[in-house]
């Protein structure tokens, strides 16, 4: 896979490594990136210039790479770029990091955005997972919103404690994909039981998680009830 990835900050030179220690083809875009910067990621290709330049992405021939990723600290720059990537040159697939959780809104297809990763969105549903036993906690979003990863610890009053997963009553289009248990992430078979404490991750749409969590967890329904009075 061709991975073109604007930015060589912190996230950016992250990103590439990872890509490349996975076998990856990826080529880093930067007007500021140093020698010293570049010698970070040597087996990366590397195009000093300004990627909001339409002249910079005809020379990196962006319209060869599969994907796009946006990671500068810029949100105007990450908006541009993805834009520029889908209008321009028909790259099949951009990712856009999100800076400023107010300029969310933005990083959609309108914009050429495929996926928006919003770093203070997952810090702050990473907080709320840790506290949370028994409520829905939405990790991402796929599709421009039309689904969203969720997890929901299962709390040992939980009626659904002991049941197979084939067994589990889930609203539609909705999958269980995961469950962590002790430290280890397990792929849930039709016949593996689900236990208290567990950490299940879901695929569903927006208007599936109340219904997930009252599933799953009934006495969220009488917590908010009591909220509610």
């Amino acid at each position: 896979m061709r991975v073109a990835v604007i930015g060589a900050g912190s996230v950016g030179v992250s990103i590439c490594k990872e890509l490349i220690h996975n076998g990856h083809d990826v080529l880093i875009i930067d007007r500021d990136a140093t020698t010293e910067r570049t010698s970070l990621v040597p087996a990366a290709e590397w195009i000093i210039g300004d990627a909001c330049e339409i002249s910079t992405l005809t020379t990196a021939e962006l319209d060869s790479y599969d994907h796009v990723v946006c990671a500068t600290g810029d949100d105007k720059v990450n908006l541009v770029v993805s834009f520029l990537a889908r209008t321009e040159f028909a790259v099949p697939r951009t990712v856009a990091r999100v800076n400023n959780p107010r300029n969310e809104w933005l990083f959609n297809d309108s914009w050429g955005v495929d996926v928006a990763v919003s770093t203070p969105r997952l810090m702050t549903a990473l907080v709320e997972e840790a506290v949370s036993v028994g409520e829905v906690v939405r990790l991402f979003e796929f599709q421009h919103g039309a689904a969203h990863m969720v997890e929901l610890t299962l709390p040992e009053s939980s009626p659904l404690v002991g049941t197979r997963v084939g067994d589990v009553p889930l609203p539609p289009d909705t999958s269980l994909i995961a469950i962590l248990r002790d430290g280890q992430a397990i792929s849930p078979s039709h016949d593996e039981v689900i236990e208290a404490a567990d950490e299940i991750l879901f695929i569903c749409p927006p208007e599936a998680e109340r219904k997930l969590e009252l599933t799953l967890n009934p006495d969220s329904r009488v917590r908010a009830e009591r909220e509610d009075d």
